[in-house]
């Protein structure tokens, strides 16, 4: 399985982003995580690598329900970034909503690849990076 640069978790739970980033390193899938607090944080932390020609996060973790800026809303802003930037990351919702409109919403984003619940399980994570990522 390959092994990605860098994974970041847009989350806004300490818990759940332990949890998350323990998994991902327990299993040698990512070489760096990077953990955001909400959609801004996150967006300032993208357009920061773009500005500096830094590496992208091959994979993106993303919580729906958060403060300051929520999932969505960060689909939002993302749809506007560089379409280089974008080819280089892939989005997945991770959410504990099993709220219809929530899901349908989230299809209706091409920039969503996934759409898992919480919490994030070895084997779904292992298949995403190995359907995505293949090596």
């Amino acid at each position: 399985m390959k092994k990605l640069d860098c994974i970041l978790l847009v989350e806004d739970d300490d818990t759940i982003n332990f949890y998350n980033q323990f998994l991902i390193q327990n299993l040698g899938l990512a070489k760096e995580v990077v953990i955001t607090k909400n959609g801004q944080e996150a967006l300032t932390h993208l357009n920061k690598i773009g500005a500096e020609g830094g590496k992208f996060p091959e994979l993106i973790l993303l919580d729906i329900n958060m403060p300051v800026m929520n999932g969505f809303e960060f689909i939002e802003a993302y749809d506007q970034l560089s379409e280089d930037w974008k080819a280089k990351m892939l989005i997945v919702m991770l959410t504990t909503s099993h709220h219809e409109n929530d899901l349908l919403r989230a299809k209706q984003h091409g920039s969503i690849a996934e759409y898992f619940f919480k919490p994030l399980l070895e084997q779904r994570l292992g298949d995403l990076i190995a359907q995505y990522f293949p090596a």
